[in-house]
């Protein structure tokens, strides 16, 4: 039986698009998966990635996942150019984070950021988007800056 504050907690797990498990909230995965396509000097690297476009799904982020396939991600899409900073509170494994300038090509990259770090990692300027990746992937597919990325948010060319 769930007491008030439990049901309070279950409520404010399920409106966050949270799993109710054994008492545990998890993180739910979004349904649909999106490529997103990386065009490296080491080739191309394709990525499954869930969208977090709303304020909320960027909030959750992929706090509280347990593991990520070498080929999942997230991406975080934004209507406008902005300055963006993340950090890995909550985040249980270690992330590549992949900022993309407007114009599609990748701004820069922390690499192997740290699970519960709470210090903001900035962008460096302005994006449109940004790839969560498993930490290191960046490194063995030698993503580097100015590198294109092909999705639908991005200009085509």
């Amino acid at each position: 039986m769930i007491g008030q504050l439990g049901r309070r907690a279950v409520l404010s797990a399920v409106l966050a698009g949270a799993l109710f498990v054994g008492g545990i909230a998890i993180a739910k995965p979004a349904g649909k998966l999106e490529t997103v396509e990386l065009i490296t000097a080491k080739g191309r690297a394709r990525f499954q990635v869930e969208i977090a476009a709303t304020r909320a799904e960027q909030q959750r982020g992929l706090m509280f996942r347990k593991s990520l396939a070498p080929d999942r991600g997230m991406l975080f899409t934004y209507a406008k150019p902005q300055p963006a900073a993340f950090w890995m509170k909550n985040t249980l494994i270690p992330l590549d984070i992949v900022y993309i300038a407007p114009n599609g090509r990748v701004l820069s990259i922390v690499r192997n950021a740290q699970p519960h770090n709470e210090m903001p990692m900035p962008s460096g300027g302005p994006v449109l988007g940004v790839l969560e990746i498993a930490g290191g992937r960046a490194a063995q597919l030698g993503i580097l800056p100015g590198d294109k990325v092909l999705h639908r948010i991005f200009p085509k060319g």
